[in-house]
This record gives structure tokens, C-alpha cells and sequence, in this order.
């Protein structure tokens, strides 16, 4: 005889680890199977009036049935409802990249004559974009140091829309106030996004801060596994509605439904994996900080940290990245490029495996940055000549100990 599996939903009560696991999970009805189901079809069958042809005027895509699956799709809608669990928020959309998440999130809440405000340090994506792109479409952009909240302050104008930030920053892991910010935001009618890829869920839920939209490359940490791109916006379901309509239709960068459903198997070990990762990161920064080759070590979880008690009301774990710098920067990052064999040099971060790679200040400020005066003396208090990104992974912390330590001595 048949029988039809039923998935029951969660318990409000249902902890963050069990949300990991379970939220937005669909038992197969028919042979009850409890990983998703990857969902490979562009097209669903469905009976006339139930669809529609164009998604202009359509309140909320995600509330038609499964029309066409750069619209929605079943594995990439399981996904993005165990985000919104995750984060607390009433609804996601996921992306192809993070960085179409952020892109198609700024082409939807910003228009010609808007005013951005940017971290000056952030995502090397997102500083290009808001520099070269953004103000061809005749959007003004200031960066600032988003540390200083005075200067945010100081930095809004009447027509501020949006102010975007990270916490933890990447590279130099300087960290935001969220509610200090969002408090800021809220007063002068301003919406806050902050990319929370470094800290994840895990550490830091931003929206019980205040803050309107979080946003994830689901590639690095959520993922984990360095073998899937991806990227995600959470937020309110207004929000969201607003840029799945228009990023989401009309920039064209849909999550395939296999990365989806690669990253939610990621997801099911996201707390076992960041705990472990921010306990390890804790013993490898204490050992570079006692290093002779090491000049700086940055790490939201030692005191050295300049921002380490905000850290700790904003931070439930540390997370895995640390920044460290050395006296001879190329020197070192020759020797860990030919000598490390735990360890991998390479960019990219979030992975299953250690990763590090020099990002060399003088470049950095060529490239992307291109800060000067006070802000570049910041960034330079952090980075020096250059810091070195170091992505805990998951083997034996010892193990990644001593690779440093053979690779690190001349």
C-alpha cells in the first residue's frame, strides 16, 4: 500500500541549530526521503490563470506557483526559506553570486539622483562596483569608515537611501556597531544592508540590530565546501518582494538548483563547523601573536583587537578569519606559497580547508580602494605593507599550528 509522508513544520521553539537543519526542509511525499529534492526543471506545468507571463506588476513572485525557475524555484525556494529561519527574517532570495546579490540589490533600492553610503573597506566587489558602476547610472556614493559613526552621521544627505556595510570588515576585521548604526538609519529615514558573510548567523544576526537587509556569499562559510557559488538577501518581506521583481527577473542571475542544493547541505553543519572553526582560530592567533615573524595579528576574539568588547556583546563566536601581518610581507608570502602543506595559499575564504593569501596594500589601494589621507592611515594601522587573510578550516588545529610555524620561519 502507498503512503503519503507528511513534513510537519517546525516548533516555534525550534532552536538555531535545528532551523540549520530543518527549516524549510519537504519530505518527499511519496517516498519519504529527508534530503532535499534537487529540482532540475525550467518549466512546471500549471493550469491557465494560475500564472502569469510578465512579472512587471506582480506583488510577490514567490507567492505564484512554480512557473519558470529563473523566477522561483522548489530547491532554490527550500533554500532561501531556511535562510530567512536562519536569520530571522521574513523572507530571502537567493542569487547566483554574493556579489549579484549585492549588486541586484543596490539596482533595485537605488535610482539616478539617490545617495549611497559605503564602507571604505569591504568586499573588493562591492568597492568596485560602487565606485565605477553605480555612479554611471548617476548615483552619488561616499565611502566611510564605518567605525566612526560621527562620520556616517556626518556623511548623510537628504536623499540617502541606503548605507552598506560589513561586519566583520573584509580584509582588516574591523567591526561595526549594527544598533549604533541602524539607530543612526532609523532617524534619518535611511535603510541599512550589511554583508554578514564573515561573521554568518552563527555570530551575528544583524536584523534583531536593527539593520533592514542582510546579505551572504553563500559561497564562503554558509557553504563551506568551496565547491558552490552563491549568494543570498534576507530581510522583510516588502523588501525582498521588491528586489526578487526586479533583480531577481530582470538581472538574470539565478541560483542553479544543484548549488542550492549543495548549500543546504552545507548548511546542516554550519554551527558545528563555525564553533570549531572560532575555537581554532582563537588558538592560531594566540600562537601568531607569539610569533617572531609576526608583527600584527587581528582577530575579533583577542583583546588586542581594537574593537574586541564590541565584538563580544555583537558576536556569539569570533568566526574563522584572521589578518596578520609580517616584517617582510612578500618575502613571507613566497615562502608560505612553497612551503605550506596543510595550509593552502589561495583566495577565497569559508572553505572546508585552511586557506591564506597576501593582500598587499599598495595594490589593494591601486586596484580598489584608492584611499588616501586619514582613511588610508587607518588602513594601514590595520594592514601595513600588506596583511596576510587567513580562513580557518577544519582539520587539527595543532596541525595547522605547526604548518604555519615551519612555513612562517625563514
Amino acid at each position: 500500500m502507498s503512503k503519503t509522508f507528511v513534513t510537519h513544520p517546525l516548533p516555534p521553539s525550534a532552536g538555531p541549530e535545528t532551523r540549520a537543519l530543518d527549516a524549510g526542509l519537504i519530505i518527499d511525499p511519496a517516498t519519504g526521503a529527508i534530503a532535499p529534492n534537487i529540482s532540475m526543471s525550467v518549466n512546471n506545468a500549471l493550469m491557465p490563470g494560475d500564472g502569469a507571463f510578465s512579472a512587471d506588476g506582480v506583488e510577490d513572485l514567490a507567492a505564484l506557483p512554480y512557473l519558470y525557475a529563473r523566477w522561483t524555484n522548489p530547491t532554490v525556494r527550500q533554500l532561501e526559506q531556511r535562510l530567512a529561519a536562519l536569520e530571522g527574517a521574513e523572507d530571502a532570495l537567493a542569487s547566483a553570486t554574493g556579489m549579484a546579490a549585492i549588486a541586484g540589490m543596490m539596482l533595485t533600492l537605488l535610482k539616478a539622483g539617490d545617495h549611497l553610503i559605503v564602507s571604505d573597506v569591504c568586499y573588493a566587489g562591492a568597492a568596485e562596483l560602487t565606485q565605477r558602476i553605480l555612479p554611471d547610472f548617476g548615483i552619488a556614493v561616499t565611502a566611510v569608515n564605518m567605525a566612526r559613526l560621527d562620520l556616517v552621521e556626518a556623511a548623510i544627505r537628504p536623499n540617502t537611501r541606503l548605507i552598506h556595510c560589513e561586519s566583520p570588515v573584509n580584509p582588516i576585521l574591523r567591526i561595526v556597531d549594527l544598533s549604533a548604526l541602524s539607530a543612526i538609519a532609523a532617524r534619518h529615514g535611511v535603510l541599512v544592508s550589511v554583508d554578514s558573510t564573515f561573521a554568518t548567523p552563527v555570530a551575528t544576526r544583524p536584523l534583531s540590530l536593527g539593520v533592514d537587509l542582510v546579505i551572504h556569499s553563500l559561497t564562503k562559510f554558509i557553504n563551506g565546501h568551496g565547491d558552490a557559488l552563491g549568494g543570498a538577501v534576507m530581510g522583510r518581506r516588502e523588501l525582498v518582494a521588491q528586489i526578487r521583481g526586479r533583480a531577481g527577473v530582470y538581472l538574470g542571475a539565478a541560483l542553479p538548483a544543484q548549488s542550492a542544493w549543495l548549500i543546504m547541505r552545507g548548511i546542516d553543519t554550519l554551527y558545528p563547523r563555525l564553533r570549531m572553526a572560532s575555537e581554532t582560530a582563537l588558538a592560531v592567533a594566540h600562537f601568531l601573536e607569539r610569533h617572531p615573524q609576526v608583527e600584527r595579528v587581528l582577530y575579533p576574539g583577542l583583546q588586542s583587537h581594537p574593537q574586541h568588547e564590541l565584538a563580544g556583546r555583537q558576536m556569539d563566536v569570533f568566526g574563522g578569519m584572521i589578518g596578520f601581518r609580517t616584517r617582510d610581507p612578500k618575502a613571507t608570502a613566497s615562502r608560505l606559497a612553497e612551503r605550506l602543506r596543510v595550509v593552502h595559499y589561495a583566495f577565497s575564504l569559508g572553505h572546508q580547508r585552511s586557506l591564506v593569501v597576501l593582500l598587499d596594500t599598495d595594490e589593494m589601494m591601486a586596484s580598489t580602494y584608492r584611499l588616501t589621507g586619514e582613511a588610508l592611515a587607518d588602513y594601514r594601522a590595520y594592514a601595513g605593507d600588506g596583511l596576510f587573510r587567513l580562513s580557518i578550516g577544519l582539520e587539527t588545529p595543532a596541525d595547522i599550528i605547526a604548518d604555519l610555524d615551519q612555513a612562517l620561519t625563514p
